[in-house]
Order: structure tokens, then sequence, then C-alpha cells
């Protein structure tokens, strides 16, 4: 993931280089794509979030359910 943000940097460096339209557009096209990015990365992190959370629900109800069913481990 480091390397894609890195990549993802150089390469809004570069475009900003070679970009044919003002200053002031640049910028603002830009602001506009880092906050699309941003909001895009805080709904993956969202995401995972919650099937992190179900999966530790699942997890829970799972051992609730198994755990009087166990038998004790004896040496």
């Amino acid at each position: 993931m480091n390397k894609f943000l890195t990549g993802l940097a150089i390469g809004i460096a570069i475009g900003c280089l070679i970009a044919p339209d003002k200053g002031t557009e640049t910028r603002r096209r830009l602001s506009s794509k880092g906050k699309q990015l941003k909001d895009q990365f805080n709904d993956f992190v969202d995401s995972w979030a919650e099937k992190i959370d179900s999966l530790r629900g699942e997890t829970e109800d799972f051992m609730d359910e198994t755990a009087p069913r166990a038998k004790p481990y004896t040496v």
C-alpha cells in the first residue's frame, strides 16, 4: 500500500508539471481528486472495519455456543 501511495504522489507531481491548464484550474482539480481519493479510502477502511467487527461477533458467538460442550484436556 505504501508503494502505491508513493507512486500516486509521483504521478500527481509529474502530471502537475506537464499539465496544459492554468495553475488555478490544476489546483482545483487536484483538490477535487484528493477529496475523492480520501473519501474512497475512508469508505474502504470503514468497509474493512465492519467486516472485522462482524467476524469478531461471529467468533464470539461460536465460542459462546461451543465452550460449554468442550471437554477439558487432561494429561
